[in-house]
């Protein structure tokens, strides 16, 4: 199942909406699920469907299950009926063109992103990677503000002049644990998305070379979207990857084997250390995954779109 985040227009401004994708069309789940309830003759259905499953994205993954099921139900409802509202008079259904969609967890609870492909490790340092690359998953932990979702221009900082894309999935997790080993981390993700973890090279090597960071290097801007797609219906290691930079295709092929997997990832992670539901964990960037590998950046105005089989396709603009 995709699950998306987006915005509608009510009389009191803009609400945060969690939608189970539907073709071209985003089911409220939160709504459609009430009227599933009122529909079985349940006395308050909102009351009850903003409990199990709540119209923010961290909430919603907080109640794991219930939630995963509760916007099946809804989906399906949705499907079936010919009403057109749910019992609190919101609509059941958007086209997807109607709405703003948002990144899929709009603000994360946590921000890590690792290196794991070691095709780009080797690309990028342009030597093999050291022992301890080997030996656990290494990662920075990013700015979970600096979020941005599908077709947001990214605003080129003002300190950097080399800027690049990266072609990233994500791992969403959607269930609370601590100290987790490897064999039972599936069971924490809630699902995978597309990141593009945007680039000033420039900075970033120079802040690296204090043995510290990546921080401004990193910290402007994290693309995800433009869906949540549930574990279930998303291999990461199978899926082809492409990048396109104003419709020309900079990057392409199939991820194949993380050496560090999403499981080893969680299971170290989360050694004398909690995972929450939100955080967000970055696979790194695939082999030739971004300009530093190829040798050319991106220049202002160049539309940035990675595109990921099974999740759809992110486009940022970057100015």
């Amino acid at each position: 199942m995709k699950l998306a985040s987006f915005a509608v227009d009510t009389p009191v401004g803009p609400q945060r909406r969690v939608g189970a994708v539907d073709g071209d069309d985003l089911v409220d789940v939160t709504t459609a699920y009430a009227a599933a309830l009122a529909a079985d003759g349940d006395a308050d259905p909102v009351t009850i469907a903003q409990a199990h499953a709540p119209p923010e994205m961290v909430a919603f993954l907080r109640r794991g299950d219930r939630a995963l099921e509760a916007a099946q139900t809804a989906k399906t409802y949705a499907a079936e009926t010919d009403d057109e509202t749910g019992p609190n008079g919101g609509r059941l259904v958007f086209p997807e063109e109607d709405v703003d969609l948002l990144a899929p967890v709009p603000r994360p609870n946590s921000l890590r992103d690792f290196m794991v492909y070691e095709e780009h490790v080797k690309n990028a340092m342009g030597e093999d990677p050291p022992d301890v690359w080997y030996e656990m998953p290494v990662y920075y932990k990013s700015n979970a503000d600096s979020v941005v979702g599908p077709g947001v221009e990214v605003e080129w900082p003002a300190y950097s002049d080399l800027m690049d894309y990266e072609l990233e999935i994500a791992a969403v997790i959607g269930k609370e644990g601590r100290d987790i080993p490897a064999e039972e981390a599936e069971e924490y993700v809630a699902g995978y998305t597309i990141f593009n973890d945007f680039s000033a090279r420039d900075i970033q090597g120079e802040e690296m070379e204090a043995r510290l960071g990546p921080a401004k290097g990193k910290d402007f801007a994290n693309a995800f979207g433009p869906y949540l797609v549930t574990a279930d219906a998303f291999d990461p290691e199978a899926a082809t990857m492409r990048a396109k930079v104003d419709g020309e295709t900079w990057s392409e092929g199939t991820p194949g084997e993380m050496y560090h997997s999403f499981a080893d990832i969680i299971e170290h992670v989360s050694q004398s250390e909690t995972l929450h539901p939100g955080d967000v964990l970055g696979s790194g960037t695939v082999g030739e995954g971004c300009g530093l590998e190829l040798g050319k950046f991106l220049e202002s105005g160049n539309t940035v779109t990675l595109e990921v089989d099974g999740i759809g396709a992110l486009e940022n603009t970057v100015r």
